[in-house]
């Protein structure tokens, strides 16, 4: 429930940083809104996607390993932590998206939570060969190491780039061929 909660909230608040209807002094006209919303929905839609997936993947891998030692409990403490931060810096990266250096804090971020998460798999699949799992997992570093290396020379690029670890299924689904 704890993990629930955490994901719930902080996908909710990721809307937070959204600009409210006070921006505007006057009724805006259709370049008004996309000039004032692109960047924060962009980021927000990202975040939003990233998250869901990252929670999705939390549940498989407590019902994989459903107990674990105190390390492994700790380590998903900080999985959490990520998720919880994820507003601050998805309102960051919403606000300055094509700046460089909160292209590369966004993205360090998202490699952040993608690292722990696949950790915490290689922990969950000790001792069982699943590559399924294992590659499903492993993508999304892949990307984001890939991505955030992309926005320390085109900010602009790198959001394209972290969209491609939505294929992890994709990923798993391939390594399941290969195996099987």
């Amino acid at each position: 429930m704890l993990s629930n909660t955490i994901f719930g909230v902080a996908m909710t608040l990721l809307a937070y940083d959204l600009p409210k209807a006070s921006t505007f002094t006057t009724a805006p006209d259709w370049h008004d809104v996309m000039r004032v919303y692109a960047q924060p929905v962009i980021a927000l839609t990202i975040s939003f996607v990233v998250a869901g997936l990252f929670w999705f993947s939390h549940h498989r891998r407590l019902a994989v390993a459903p107990e674990g030692g105190r390390g492994v409990v700790f380590l998903n403490l900080f999985f959490l932590l990520s998720i919880i931060i994820l507003p601050v810096t998805n309102g960051l990266y919403g606000n300055y998206r094509l700046d460089g250096v909160v292209a590369v804090i966004y993205g360090f971020h998202l490699l952040l939570i993608a690292t722990l998460n696949a950790v915490l798999w290689v922990l969950a699949l000790r001792g069982r060969s699943e590559p399924p799992l294992l590659a499903t997992a492993l993508v999304p570093v892949v990307v984001f190491v890939i991505g955030t290396a992309i926005a320390f020379v085109a900010p602009k690029v790198a959001q394209f780039i972290w969209c491609l670890a939505f294929l992890a299924p994709l990923g798993g689904w391939l390594a399941a061929r290969r195996a099987g």
